[in-house]
């Protein structure tokens, strides 16, 4: 992880994480959400939220920074050598109120992104009537108090800057397969509300999944898109089990950008 004192300035550059799964080509799975039209229909109320989340962002980074420090750093910090596929920190982060998760890791050896953060709700946080897909799968999933949902995983470039957001089919996190409209309801319920490892990595992720959250709704419907595609263009074959489908919906972001299309967005309204 390089110093975390550079203030960035990179240039624009393909965010491609599913080039690498056989069979789902990069427009496949990448959608593009120009900001206008992913702010088009929130209502003021929530771009407001949003508007807090950025710079409550902001906040996180600026207190890291004065120190010297970086988002990825803390969560590595104290965890011996890094190593692909492991969990950071090494039994992830929970919240035994909001039944929160996350941890980060790298499994890809892209030379655009170090690693990622996943991010989850447990089974006792959900929302009431929260229920997976009918059609189970042929390997058993975590289900009752063990089922999990994975909410969106964050893509962070080497210097600890987040660059894209991504979902991924059932078995690489090995959750409980929720569809779209479900996860959706559970965006909002994710908060980590301690200073384990790290009360500013806490809370800038809370807030990345309220800043953009249209972008991470769209990442979901388009997520239940593919695997369908992807079944029907399979049929007899699992698909949440199927090894050539990893990343199944994936977009480019921009704090900055996002930021200031809420504030246009905002004026407009106004």
């Amino acid at each position: 992880m390089r110093g975390a004192s550079r203030v960035p300035s990179r240039p624009a550059r393909e965010f491609d994480l599913a080039g690498g799964c056989a069979g789902l080509t990069i427009a496949d799975a990448t959608i593009d959400t120009g900001l206008r039209a992913a702010l088009a229909d929130e209502p003021a109320a929530a771009l407001r939220a949003m508007l807090d989340a950025a710079d409550e962002v902001a906040e996180c980074r600026r207190v890291l920074r004065k120190g010297g420090l970086n988002l990825v750093g803390e969560v590595l910090r104290g965890q011996g050598d890094f190593v692909e596929l492991e969990h950071y920190p090494r039994d992830d982060v929970f919240d035994r109120e909001t039944h929160s998760q996350y941890y980060y890791h790298a499994h890809r050896g892209s030379e655009v992104e170090h690693g990622h953060f996943h991010t989850f709700l447990r089974a006792a946080g959900m929302p009431p009537g929260a229920a997976p897909v009918a059609d189970r799968a042929s390997e058993p999933w975590p289900s009752g108090a063990d089922a999990l949902s994975h909410l969106v995983a964050i893509s962070m470039d080497a210097w600890g800057d987040p660059i894209g957001l991504f979902t991924t089919n059932r078995w690489v996190t090995d959750e409980t397969w929720y569809p779209a409209r479900e996860v959706v309801r559970m965006l909002g319920r994710f908060r980590i509300d301690h200073a384990a490892p790290s009360w500013p990595v806490n809370r800038w992720i809370g807030a990345m999944l309220v800043l953009f959250r249209p972008q991470i709704v769209t990442l979901l419907r388009h997520r239940d898109e593919v695997v369908a595609r992807w079944q029907a263009a399979h049929p007899g074959q699992d698909v949440y089990e199927d090894r050539r489908l990893d990343v199944t919906s994936q977009v480019a972001i921009d704090v900055q950008a996002q930021r200031d299309a809420i504030v246009a967005a905002l004026g407009e309204a106004a």
